[in-house]
């Protein structure tokens, strides 16, 4: 595994993608209501990033068909725009990735669409608090599968289970690389495997289920829902190892 250590210079690259993803993501979680439908709102995710200079990097990618992954309600990750409408009481995931001359940048959330329950009020939160306390607690020489252990650990502590086989990642000349950073622990004693150090950049994006982390693909080959279709949530910024720490590069 060869994890790529990057310049200041290529760090702040790397920030200029990833502040259009960070923009975008403001942009669209204030100004989608009730009734909008999921083309809409990847029509208006594309048209704003493009303006601020970027190219959507998710459309074609692997052949998928939309600059924006709109994830509704039981579909956690890599939700397909149709012409379903978003209703109130409905939360929906809204994954972006951008580049700009040649670096690429990639962050997630999930929006509540108008009033929701409080159990989805609570699903959100896991998403977006494990997200934070893992960049919180990230040092250079803690290994990845350390981190991974602390973010299972803090979401089954909510009461959630993270969904299986789908990760974070590393990126930069490309949207996806070195090393795979998934949200428990896998293959062996967390005390193995490549360590954090300053320069690496990566992405962080935990995916919570609610009661099964089995994943299953929808007919149009890209939603993943867990095998329960209950609803999910998903939380994702990029960031970078920079004195000692993790800086999220992917703010507005």
């Amino acid at each position: 595994m060869s994890i790529a250590i990057r310049k200041p210079a290529e760090i702040e690259q790397l920030r200029r993608a990833n502040r259009i993803v960070g923009e975008t993501l403001e942009y669209l979680s204030k100004s989608i209501g009730p009734g909008m439908t999921l083309k809409e709102i990847d029509a208006m995710g594309e048209a704003y990033l493009r303006s601020r200079g970027a190219r959507p990097s998710f459309k074609g990618l692997y052949g998928f068909p939309a600059a924006v992954c709109t994830s509704l309600n039981e579909v956690i990750i890599h939700g397909v725009p149709d012409d379903t409408r978003v209703e109130e009481g409905d939360i929906l995931g809204l994954d972006i990735g951008t580049e700009v001359e040649g670096w690429y940048g990639d962050a997630a959330i999930t929006i509540p669409i108008g009033r929701i329950e409080e159990d989805d009020e609570k699903l959100i939160a896991c998403a977006k608090d494990t997200l934070y306390h893992a960049i919180e607690i990230i040092r250079p020489g803690m290994r990845f599968k350390e981190l991974s252990q602390e973010m299972e650990r803090f979401i089954r502590e909510r009461g959630f289970v993270p969904l299986l086989n789908f990760c974070g990642h590393g990126i930069g000349r490309k949207p996806h690389e070195e090393p795979e950073i998934p949200n428990y622990l896998e293959h062996g004693s967390p005390k193995s495997g490549p360590k954090i150090k300053n320069g690496m950049v990566f992405c962080l994006e935990p995916m919570i289920c609610q009661k099964s982390g089995t994943p299953k693909i929808l007919e149009d080959r890209w939603s993943v829902v867990s095998e329960d279709r209950m609803r999910g949530s998903h939380y994702e910024h990029t960031v970078a190892i920079v004195g000692n720490r993790a800086e999220i590069l992917s703010q507005p």
